[in-house]
């Protein structure tokens, strides 16, 4: 197809010169068909055509603004960005979702007057030529955007490709009145155009939603956490992890830091060497900038393994919790088991009912011995 020739075509190793190249075919082929259906719409006087053309208009806007989003989005990091300028891409997506809400609100505030003030139309076979046309370009610019936010995992490629096929059923449907009113003679101008806007408008709405949320710092992406799971306790001698944080600044730009859990009694240097090594492989295969804590977990009990122990207490009290970071303080007489306790979210039993219920389950198993409970909720993307 032309969408996946062009890709490879533009294709390069630099993400920023192959967005900018794609918002370049964007801003060419929406400038062509705000041309085209403004001369259609003024020389037919449709609202809801000229008002589809002022939404390739936008579009066209929208597209510079993701041009000069990847441009400053490439520049390295500096003493103010230390974390680079990678978000600026994320802004650049917010920018043409703000676009299109302007845009649909516009549309619909001029089909409204038209609806209270009707005027006639004169349809002719260059309004249905530009309609068609610009179902076929739209078609395939979403296409295209889609192929190409893909490649280089581009949010706001991904919008502008989002934006497209909303203006297909837009155009669409403005295509279905010029018809409908050449052939019935029932003139749905203002009211096709008022359904042009608020879909632009809805539309636009959930852009905002979606390019707002790697901003305000979304959850991680949960087969990313699992795959980063699982490739740390895959590492000989790694008992578990836990408190795992990723920050995304960016396309390119991901930061992690996690507490992996060893044996207390094992050699500190090789222990050292394997989380160095876990540190190398999650950049090389993730993207991941990676500070990894170690937490010593003390695994002798009465006999048994003292972790499974209270993991299995825990099971007891709900199957959904979980514990980390792990060691033993003495008060006297008195073994007291210091530990994390993770509570997922629709867990809704309160933390002082759960500390009760925890204690007395431990106490059951090991008499004399004392429990010191911190529980963990919020942020933190749990990988137990």
């Amino acid at each position: 197809m032309l969408a996946e020739y062009l890709v490879r075509r533009l294709a390069c190793e630099d993400r920023t010169t192959f967005g900018r190249r794609a918002s370049v075919v964007g801003i060419s082929c929406n400038v062509v068909l705000v041309a085209l259906k403004a001369t259609a719409g003024l020389l037919s006087g449709s609202i809801s055509v000229f008002a589809d053309a002022i939404n390739n208009l936008m579009d066209a806007m929208s597209n510079v603004v993701s041009l000069v989003g990847f441009r400053v989005a490439s520049k390295p990091a500096d003493k103010d960005h230390p974390y680079g300028h990678g978000r600026s891409e994320y802004l650049a997506g917010l920018a043409v979702a703000v676009l299109v809400v302007i845009a649909g609100v516009d549309l619909a505030q001029g089909s409204a007057d038209r609806i209270l003030h009707p005027s006639p139309t004169q349809y002719s076979v260059i309004t249905l030529v530009a309609l068609v046309v610009s179902i076929a370009a739209k078609l395939w610019l979403s296409w295209f955007y889609r192929l190409a936010g893909n490649r280089i995992g581009s949010k706001t490629l991904e919008a502008a490709s989002q934006d497209s096929r909303n203006d297909v059923l837009a155009t669409s449907a403005v295509l279905l009145g010029v018809v409908i009113e050449r052939v019935a003679g029932v003139n749905l101008d203002g009211w096709l155009g008022l359904c042009v806007g608020v879909f632009v408008l809805a539309g636009g709405i959930d852009l905002l939603r979606d390019t707002a949320n790697p901003l305000l710092g979304n959850r991680p992406d949960p087969q990313l956490v699992e795959r980063v799971r699982r490739r740390i306790l895959s590492y000989p001698g790694v008992l578990g992890t836990h408190d795992l944080l990723i920050h995304d600044y960016g396309p390119g730009q991901r930061f992690a830091s996690a507490h992996v859990e060893m044996r207390a009694d094992a050699d500190p240097l090789a222990t050292h060497e394997t989380i160095d090594q876990i540190e190398r492989d999650l950049r090389a295969t993730e993207g991941l900038a990676t500070v990894l804590h170690y937490d010593p977990i003390a695994v002798a009990g009465t006999g048994t393994d003292l972790r499974d122990e209270i993991m299995a207490a825990l099971a007891r009290v709900d199957k959904r919790l979980t514990m980390h970071d792990l060691h033993v303080e003495h008060e006297g007489a008195t073994r007291v088991l210091c530990f994390d306790c993770v509570v997922p979210s629709e867990v809704k039993t309160s933390q002082d009912d759960l500390a009760w219920a925890i204690e007395q389950e431990v106490r059951a198993k090991m008499p004399g011995t004392a429990c010191r409970i911190v529980f963990d909720t919020g942020y933190v993307a749990s990988v137990e």
